[in-house]
């Protein structure tokens, strides 16, 4: 009894020399733009950090587009991220199903197709002989651009046609369309937005009405398979949290805009001017919802165009619903099927 009496305050003498059982660090990727606003406003009132304390902290990271997101997730530096579904089934393809998985959505909607207002363009076969962008090649908003292309009988430079693409990151995109070196590009919000409203762009197509009901996966939570399978009760406490954001940005739009667009000037450096963040908002619904149609949709694209071996892959095994489903059904919210 005397030895079992004793064991508390030999804990707590460990404890004093910093020998306490180590803290979980979630690494945590995501993008400045507005499909990403969940980890935007939860990073900036410190939400996702509350709800898993003290078992574990969040180590951020941002990033410009999906691919980066993978290379990183296969490197072994992230568990967790935000990311368009595009990257996600290249990743799950590459890694033949064991790298990831997704357990959430984040956002619908939010990408365009916008061209310079001067730049000739109406229609798609206006596009011969011009330049246009994406932000990284494979992406989301690159895979949806080649796909439409193609099916309007264009093809890029490097498969013998003359539709010149160029990936390249949304803030040079915006850059280009300022010198009138780059002729439209295929941006997720706010750069869609900020290149009509500040690089002397005009919308031509809203991605929205390329779809069945104009619904579409455009930001989606991923984890690292091995980490999931570690820490399921950190994803759920993760996922709670972002169900909870998903509620209060929808609840009142107003307020979360005014947050979400501090906290890119947080990482970015300035804020977003107010009728880009309302356009942005406009053209988007954030969503628990990964509208898994629309991804196996998109992996078509992607094969269509060569980009995955040429055959549609198999996805089963992709999403792993289990713990967001709990998460729902604990809150009396409907469950995604």
């Amino acid at each position: 009894m005397k030895v079992r009496s004793l064991l508390p305050l030999v804990f707590l003498w460990f404890s004093t020399l910093g020998l306490a059982p180590a803290q979980t660090v979630i690494r945590v990727g995501h993008y400045p733009n507005v499909t990403h606003g969940q980890a935007l406003l939860g990073r900036a009132d410190g939400a996702f950090e509350k709800a898993l304390a003290p078992q574990a902290s969040v180590q951020w990271r941002v990033f410009n587009a999906g691919p980066a997101v993978i290379e990183a997730l296969f490197a072994g530096e992230l568990d967790l991220a935000y990311i368009g579904p595009s990257p996600v089934i290249t990743g799950y393809v590459r890694s033949q199903g064991e790298a990831l998985r997704v357990v959430a959505g984040a956002a619908s909607g939010g990408a365009a197709l916008v061209v310079r207002a001067d730049s000739g363009i109406q229609k798609p076969e206006d596009f011969h002989g011009k330049r246009v962008a994406s932000p990284q090649f494979g992406n989301t908003q690159d895979i949806a651009l080649r796909d439409w292309l193609s099916r309007h009988g264009l093809k890029p430079r490097e498969r013998g046609g003359d539709v010149q693409i160029t990936p390249i990151s949304n803030p040079d995109q915006l850059t280009l369309f300022l010198k009138k070196q780059l002729d439209a590009a295929w941006a997720p919000e706010p750069w869609a937005s900020r290149l009509i409203h500040e690089g002397g762009g005009k919308l031509l197509l809203d991605e929205r009405n390329e779809w069945p009901n104009g619904q579409f996966a455009s930001a989606l939570i991923i984890v690292r398979r091995t980490f999931l399978d570690q820490h399921p009760d950190l994803v759920k406490r993760w996922l709670s949290t972002h169900v909870d954001l998903t509620t209060t940005i929808n609840r009142n739009k107003a307020e979360a805009r005014g947050k979400i667009n501090a906290e890119i000037a947080r990482e970015t450096g300035k804020p977003l001017p107010n009728n880009v963040i309302e356009d942005s908002f406009a053209r988007l619904d954030f969503t628990v919802d990964p509208v898994r149609s629309s991804v196996q949709i998109s992996a078509q694209h992607a094969a269509d165009l060569g980009l995955l071996g040429g055959k549609l892959p198999d996805l089963h095994g992709l999403f792993d619903l289990k713990i967001l489903n709990e998460v729902l059904r604990e809150k009396h919210l409907q469950v995604i099927q």
